[in-house]
């Protein structure tokens, strides 16, 4: 089957839906958000903000709600810094929750679909610990390119929905200090972590837990169609992570922090850290400095996915039998390797024809990068612009194999639309993350910044219609 990545946002009204409360107090905490001493407009998505009927609000609205996080019309008021536990690293954690952000609004899109407006760095909450509940403007825009990247190539993700730079100096560690700050806010399938039910499991609240799995069934799968609700949950969840995973393979993309507490139950990802993509194929690329085993390298995100289900499973066992638990988690490789396959044909621009056959297709190419003589996005573009498959103008003998066994595979889409007039393709590697950000801090240009997501949006039109 082909791989069909996100809908295109569409335009709708404003149409508030609050549900999180209908789980109780127990799930978040009501807060106040920061005062900051300047709300300057930053970033406006002007893609989605007309999918959940934004798009009519003033600049001196929009930094109303999106600066100052005054509450939207109907909404929650005050805003939910949400409860959860999480393995990080492989260690579990009972101390953490919402600590520099909080659920801000939900309402439906254009789809009828609840989303969350969720912030970050809008001020401490019963859950910073010793953090000081800010976000850098650096983090800020590095969002901004991750979820613009990752949305063009097909992967499942927030949206970076909103930045305000707030004028507070912060101090950082791990970069020049002091450095500017911003509140930057989310639009997301969801807010609902792994770690959600880690914690209801931790506290072994058997009631709130099957509330959980009414609510996440409900809300983003159509509600139960089973008399076993937690497992059904499991198994859509657990397909939905397995796709997750095979896009960011695809896209050559390396999350950095693969937490339990950073996994999203819809198989959204979000929350970028540390990430980066990596120019070759390279397995053992990791994104976080700190990640000194390489426990979340590129290769090993769909094992670390897997583990984190595994997880879910443990809590799950809470409310349900672990046999058809198990019976699911013993689906995944063959999931991650079903949702790989029909992603890569996509980014490819070429019709599955099943798994099998992607395979071969796949492990040759995968073959061929591993050599290291062509980057990710290089391979993919040449191969997805090329009007003759078996490309006889290219004798690489890396990629031998792969030439003959896409030479007769069947466009799924003609490479017509300008970005495949382009001389190289669309990248985002770390020496262009830092020149963006240098622009922006050396001297207020945020030029480059509108150009590479221009440039990204325009590769995102090709990739989804040629």
């Amino acid at each position: 089957m082909p791989y069909k990545p996100q809908s295109e946002p569409g335009k709708t009204v404003y149409q508030p839906a609050v549900q999180i409360t209908r789980l109780g107090e127990k799930i978040g905490d009501p807060v106040v958000a920061a005062s900051f001493p300047d709300h300057i407009l930053r970033f406006r998505n002007d893609r989605w903000d007309q999918s959940v009927g934004l798009h009519e609000l003033t600049e001196q609205q929009w930094l109303s709600h999106f600066g100052k996080c005054e509450p939207l019309l109907d909404n929650l008021d005050p805003p939910l810094a949400l409860r959860y536990h999480g393995h990080q690293f492989r260690t579990y954690n009972p101390e953490i929750g919402d600590g520099r952000g909080f659920l801000f609004a939900q309402l439906r899109d254009h789809e009828k679909r609840l989303m969350d407006l969720g912030t970050k760095g809008s001020g401490t909450t019963p859950w910073s610990r010793s953090g000081d509940g800010r976000l850098t403007l650096k983090g800020a825009v590095r969002e901004i390119l991750a979820t613009e990247m990752l949305e063009a190539l097909g992967v499942n993700t927030s949206k970076t929905f909103s930045v305000v730079e707030t004028g507070e100096k912060l101090m950082r560690g791990d970069e020049p200090s002091p450095t500017r700050s911003a509140v930057m806010t989310r639009l997301s399938h969801g807010h609902i972590r792994i770690g959600t039910f880690q914690r209801i499991a931790f506290e072994k609240n058997e009631e709130l837990m099957h509330q959980l799995v009414s609510y996440c069934l409900e809300q983003y799968y159509g509600g139960a169609q089973t008399d076993s609700p937690a497992t059904e949950l499991f198994a859509r969840v657990a397909q939905e992570v397995a796709r997750l995973a095979g896009s960011y393979m695809t896209a050559g993309f390396v999350h950095g922090v693969l937490n339990t507490d950073n996994i999203n139950i819809t198989g959204e990802s979000f929350d970028y850290g540390p990430w980066r993509f990596t120019p070759y194929w390279e397995p053992g690329f990791t994104a976080a400095y700190f990640d000194h085993e390489g426990l979340y390298c590129f290769a090993r995100q769909p094992e670390a996915l897997h583990w984190n289900l595994a997880q879910l499973a443990s809590a799950l066992r809470l409310i349900a039998d672990s046999d058809p638990l198990v019976a699911t988690l013993e689906t995944f490789p063959k999931a991650y390797g079903t949702a790989f396959t029909e992603h890569f044909c996509w980014r490819l621009g070429i019709e599955s024809e099943g798994f099998e056959k992607d395979r071969d297709l796949v492990v040759t190419a995968e073959k061929g990068l591993a050599a290291r003589t062509i980057e990710i996005d290089r391979f993919f573009f040449d191969w997805g612009r090329a009007k003759n498959l078996a490309r006889p103008d290219e004798d690489s003998s890396e990629f031998s194999d792969f030439r003959k066994l896409i030479a007769d595979r069947t466009r799924s889409r003609e490479p017509v639309s300008r970005y495949w007039q382009n001389p190289d393709p669309c990248s985002m590697h770390i020496e262009e993350v830092e020149s963006i950000w240098g622009s922006i801090a050396d001297d207020d240009d945020w030029v480059p910044l509108s150009q590479k997501i221009s440039d990204i949006r325009e590769m995102g039109a090709g990739l989804r219609n040629g």
